[in-house]
């Protein structure tokens, strides 16, 4: 199982494809092969296992590291590192352990990269049951070899996993011999491992055939005399095969299998309709296969004679009503056939369900290509264009057909299609109900109220999607669109968004797989966004303004479609074997539809007119949420708007309203963006941070900040007294920054899409007042252009570093180096694979005065000698991707043109960074407590306990009323340290400043934990984001020194100044 080819992505790509394709792909002309000459009678196929029997690790690895954020190519070169007596090579002759190969293998990722490298993930993937599947083309031609007598092998270069078992993801039962590197300690192309496996055999090489993926490996065994078949795509190596060894292999029709008992049907009453139905060329025996895909009408493949057919019927059993009416399917493809529409042709409805159960219908069988994954694996981004654009012109050319023409004016109702597939789907979902689903709940309240008015009237498909059109083999044409159960007359509209629904799924989901995650662009698959566009531009009609009500729409059918199939599959009716599965998929996906009405909340909520502004607005991850108006929405300031003097250095403002015109435009830009961008992918962003890949950033994120950057809401940070030429931020005074950090503190995934998140903040105010110029050219631009991360290592785990003059790690001077040595923890941020600098703080002179002690130096993330030991939790939340790590610092060299300002100005420096910062946190924790007491305020009136609403429950309206007070007392606190810092300087506001960071935490952490209270166990959980806002806000409680520092700094000051 060699890895030399791992740039070579296509390879998996192709063999993925070949599972799918109709038809078989020829060789490309001028491909090499090395070939033995002579002829002869073989009695044995010998199989590689990655890149023939299963897919290839190359493509593997570079779509792992395009998803992970790490540098194209990495694998590659770290498993090619050493060449024979490399890591790699070693750990497939097996003298290396699992552990041994992936730490070294991790070192030379993270050396290659200059990053950290998360090679475990790599590993898991490469191993998972996901991947290591065994392509179906060759399971069925090693079944047929057998069958013929022959002897099949496995040869492979192989690893051991962790269990100490070789990972050998096949059927034993398959081979009669299987020979691996790392039991037999050689690897191909050494010739020893391939005379090995001729011995057990037990057979000359001219008496073999051995299929390989890699040239040099079919190279050494031709030089034996074995025949030589170079596997680029599966299924054009079986057909080659096939040719050598003169019997077919493949056989089958694909996306076919055996019918299952529960669908079976009498052959003898069908062989005889067919029969009179045809009338001469039926000899011979019928042929029935049931295909593979559709979970409602069972379709059967059938052979008889020259004809080959497919059938659809409707399940057997009870069914709901109106459902799987495949007499109209068709009659809609008759009549779209005359109309030029690409359909299957239509032979004969049967509606008598004396002769095969139900009643069903025949068409001709169509050869051609189905793509079952809407990622479309093994093409070139122009043809994934391409086969897109036939979609949406296909789907154009079925709305555009003249419905009296084609006689269907009467197919359907007129008008009101949405109210009434709601209504539909309504009663369809509680017909299958078995359990309580809340977004299905909220979902069958929303739609009706949300209704689209209907514009045209046409034939709709009703489940257009890619899986249900054939392709011709050799272009981007649809030869026939398929499955037609769900049309009618109705909303266009709603075929365009449900034809989108895989760009919103991951491409895991068992029963409509999807490309969310995938970059869309590198595929050179349209967005959404831009299929619509496409549309609208075909049909000449405007811009769809309100597409997330029909993609909620789309969704909410969907799931219930799924609770059918489950609830048929309960009975033995469901025609997928997966239909089983479909149970937990429904909840899934209204989880996804609901996530789509609240986009369309916002919409209609951005459209309101604004002759009352709402000053503030708060969302939640789930539930239902009120419709926001302007009634009962707080302001900051009881008196007329101010004017632009008002917002002068020297004045306090209070409200966002006060301030300068340009700053507050600013203000509401960054609602408007929070409320357009930010809250409706939380979401999203959650099940991120808690998934398997959580140690990446999210791409998500990534667009949100480009998205940011192109609308000018980009390091609003910096304080105008810092960067008084405005050369690298806003230039926004501490107070004008506070009003705005307030509104980003409301999402905990904010601060980042802004660049405005610590510790970057810090690090980059640190560059900027006391950077040299060469420190911020190669530190400060990546940071301020958000193409790099950073982290702040100050804490020590041996000494109670809330005194910074504890801190024990050193930094000496040796050979025109500074040398650090140091062992710290709760490093914010260190673990991000995009972090590339470390500012660290440690001890260059034991021996001066207490406070000139200690240094600060700027540390490359990539040099050796930094070892992340594990990833601290906070309340068991690991803040992923940039987490809190634990951290060793052995031996690190770093130049001494990296030491800022110069050494003991470590503690000076300490203090200079921390004074905005503090307001930063400050003031998104108050965003944490407005989000918070919304959230309460939406759940008490919408919760009943007790013979009455909690709302008016007198200890609730208590809590309320308390946590609103102690927001406005906070409030007040914030913007007057922030105030006095912009006009008296950051040392003078000392006392406010510790005063802030004192009652923030300790405010917002009562606030949330009222705000939890009211919500029950729901407000522990992750479907709220106020279980992390309550363990951040009790973190920041230590976070920039604990608590009894500033009370002992406020209670000193008091004594000192005031009488």
């Amino acid at each position: 199982m060699c890895i030399r080819r791992l740039s070579q992505a296509s390879y998996l790509q192709k063999a993925w494809r070949a599972v799918l394709l109709r038809h078989t792909c020829s060789r490309q002309p001028g491909t090499q092969r090395w070939t033995h000459s002579a002829g002869g009678s073989y009695r044995a196929v010998i199989f590689d296992m990655g890149g023939v029997l299963i897919p290839s690790p190359g493509r593997v690895a570079a779509e792992w590291e395009l998803r992970n954020h790490v540098p194209s190519g990495t694998i590659l070169k770290a498993l090619s590192e050493g060449g024979e007596h490399g890591p790699w090579m070693s750990f497939m002759r097996g003298e290396r352990t699992t552990e041994d190969f992936l730490q070294e293998f991790g070192r030379l990722c993270s050396e290659i990269s200059k990053t950290s490298v998360p090679v475990d993930s790599f590993f898991s993937l490469l191993t998972s049951e996901q991947v290591a599947k065994q392509f179906p083309v060759m399971t069925e031609a090693i079944s047929q070899i057998r069958a013929k007598g022959l002897k099949t092998a496995v040869l492979s270069n192989n690893f051991c996993l962790p269990s100490g078992k070789s990972f050998l993801p096949l059927d034993r039962k398959q081979f009669d011999v299987v020979v691996e590197s790392c039991l037999e300690g050689i690897c191909k192309p050494d010739p020893r491992i391939y005379q090995l496996c001729l011995a057990r055999l037990g057979l000359q090489p001219s008496e073999s055939v051995f299929l390989d993926d890699l040239g040099q490996n079919l190279k050494a065994a031709a030089n034996l005399g074995i025949h030589t078949i170079k596997v680029d795509d599966p299924e054009a190596a079986v057909k080659e095969l096939e040719t050598l060894l003169g019997f077919p292999l493949h056989v089958g029709v694909p996306n076919t299998c055996p019918v299952r008992k529960s669908m079976e049907i009498p052959k003898d009453a069908l062989q005889k309709y067919l029969k009179d139905l045809l009338g001469t060329q039926t000899a011979g025996p019928l042929e029935l296969l049931q295909f593979d895909h559709g979970q409602s009408n069972p379709t059967y493949y059938i052979r008889l004679g020259n004809h080959q057919l497919v059938l659809r019927k409707k399940p057997p059993g009870t069914l709901l009503p109106s459902a799987h009416a495949v007499e109209r399917e068709f009659r809609v493809m008759k009549a779209l056939a005359s109309a030029g529409v690409p359909v299957p042709n239509v032979l004969d409805l049967c509606e008598d369900s004396s002769v095969i159960g139900t009643p069903f219908y025949l068409m001709e069988y169509c050869p051609g290509l189905i793509y079952k994954d809407p990622s479309l694996p093994g093409l070139e981004p122009s043809q994934r264009r391409a086969i897109y654009t036939a979609m949406n012109r296909v789907l154009c050319k079925i709305h555009s057909v003249d419905l009296h023409t084609a006689g269907l004016a009467d197919y359907g109702k007129r008008g009101d299609y949405i109210p009434r597939q709601v209504k539909t789907w309504t009663k369809q979902y509680r017909a299958a109900e078995t359990s309580t689903i809340p977004a299905m709940e909220r979902l069958i309240q929303w739609l009706p109220l949300h209704l689209p008015r209907q514009q045209r009237t046409t034939v709709v498909h009703g489940d257009f999607r890619l899986d249900n059109l054939l392709f011709h083999p050799e272009k981007a044409e649809v030869l026939a669109v398929l499955d037609w159960e769900l049309s009618t007359l109705g909303d266009p509209l709603a075929d365009v968004a449900y034809s989108c629904l895989a760009h919103y799924l991951p491409g895991s989901f068992p029963m409509l797989r999807g490309v969310s995650g995938h970059d869309l662009t590198q595929l050179g698959i349209p967005t959404a966004e831009e299929y619509f566009s496409t549309y609208c531009l075909h049909m000449g009609i405007p811009p769809i303004e309100n597409w997330n009500f029909y993609m909620a729409f789309s969704f909410f059918r969907v799931a219930a479609i799924l609770q059918g199939v489950y609830k048929r599959s309960l009975t033995g009716q469901a025609s997928s074997a997966m239909a089983a599965q479909s149970g937990k998929l429904t909840e899934f996906i209204s989880n996804l539809a609901w996530e789509f009405a609240i986009k369309e909340g916002f919409r209609v909520f951005k459209e309101m007119p604004a002759a009352k502004p709402l000053t503030r607005s708060y969302h939640m991850w789930a539930g239902p949420q009120p419709r926001l108006s302007p009634t009962g929405t707080r302001g900051y300031s009881s008196g007329p708007e101010a004017s632009p003097a008002r917002a002068s250095k020297g004045t306090l403002v209070i409200s966002p309203e006060g301030l300068s015109p340009p700053v507050r435009e600013l203000y509401h830009q960054l609602r408007r963006f929070m409320e357009q961008h930010v809250y409706p992918l939380e979401p999203e962003l959650q099940r991120h941070q808690a998934s398997e890949g959580r140690w990446s950033p999210s791409p998500l994120i990534e667009d949100l900040k480009e998205k940011a950057k192109a609308e000018g809401l980009w390091n609003l940070f910096l304080p105008l007294e810092a960067d008084p030429e405005k050369k690298y931020g806003a230039g926004l005074t501490n107070m004008e920054y506070a009003h705005l950090c307030e509104v980003m503190g409301m999402s905990l995934y904010a601060p980042e899409v802004f660049n405005c998140s610590a510790p970057d903040t810090g690090n980059m105010e640190l560059l900027v007042r006391y950077g040299s110029e060469e420190q911020k050219a190669r530190w400060l631009t990546p940071l301020l252009e958000g193409r790099a991360r950073s982290c702040f290592a100050m804490t020590e785990p041996q000494v109670a570093s809330s005194d910074a003059t504890n801190i024990e790690a050193s930094i000496r001077e040796e050979d025109g180096f500074y040398v650090i040595h140091g062992h710290k923890w709760w490093i914010s941020g260190i673990l991000d694979p995009r972090c590339q600098l470390c500012v660290f703080m440690g001890k260059t002179d034991p021996q001066a005065p207490r406070h000139q002690q200690q240094s600060m130096l700027l540390v490359p993330m990539d040099t050796p000698g930094i070892k992340v030991v594990r990833p601290l939790t906070v309340y068991g939340l690991e803040d992923a991707p940039g987490g809190h790590g634990e951290v060793r610092f052995e031996h690190v060299r770093v130049p001494k043109e990296n030491m800022v300002l110069g050494p003991g100005r470590g503690f000076e420096i300490a203090q200079g960074r921390l004074g905005p910062g503090r307001i930063h946190h400050c003031m998104r924790l108050i965003g944490f407590s407005e989000r918070a007491l919304a959230l309460m305020k939406a759940r008490v009136k919408s919760r009943v306990a007790f013979g009455k609403p909690l709302v008016e429950q007198g200890t609730v309206l208590a809590d309320i009323a308390q946590s609103r007070v102690e927001i406005e007392q906070t409030r007040l606190l914030v913007l007057k340290a922030a105030h006095l810092m912009d006009v008296v300087g950051n040392k003078a506001a000392a006392l406010d400043i510790a005063m802030i960071k004192m009652v923030a935490p300790s405010m917002a952490c009562r606030v949330i934990d009222r705000a939890i209270q009211a919500f029950g166990a729901a407000g522990l959980s992750g479907d709220y984001p106020l279980a992390q806002f309550f363990a951040w806000a009790r973190a920041l409680r230590f976070a920039d020194g604990p608590d009894e520092v500033h009370r002992a700094t406020v209670a000193k000051l008091e004594l000192k100044h005031r009488t």
